[in-house]
């Protein structure tokens, strides 16, 4: 398991833009898949992205792609997920998680988790 600390998340208007980072402190990460995962108030944890160790592989939720992206950079032990064209219905609290094997949308497979960033989408 890796320590994960998520940040960036905010109260925007709808069409505008956030840039989520999640940071670990140990070398360890670079080892790690990520996914990106949110949950907003009365709903269930959903899948939004996730990346290979090597950044090579990348996969989105349908309602996100096109619209986020998500990167890696093991030298800084960190994760982004670019949010562009933000929606009222992007509003919930986002985490991020790490495996130890392959990308996966089922957080299910994820065992590291962050304490998760609360993002706003205004109409």
């Amino acid at each position: 398991q890796v320590q994960l600390v998520e940040s960036g998340g905010g109260l925007v208007q709808a069409g505008d833009s956030l840039r989520l980072s999640c940071t670990n402190s140990g070398r360890a990460f670079r080892a790690f898949a990520v996914g990106w995962f949110r949950q907003a108030p009365g709903k269930e944890r959903e899948f939004v992205a996730a990346i290979s160790w090597n950044g090579e592989t990348t996969r989105y939720a349908d309602s996100v792609n096109g619209r986020f992206t998500i990167s890696r950079d093991n030298e800084k032990a960190t994760a982004w997920l670019q949010m562009n064209s933000l929606k009222p219905e992007d509003t919930a609290i986002y985490y991020c998680a790490a495996r130890a094997a392959a990308t996966s949308k089922f957080d299910y497979d994820y065992d590291s988790w962050g304490q998760g960033t609360q993002v706003t989408v205004s109409s």
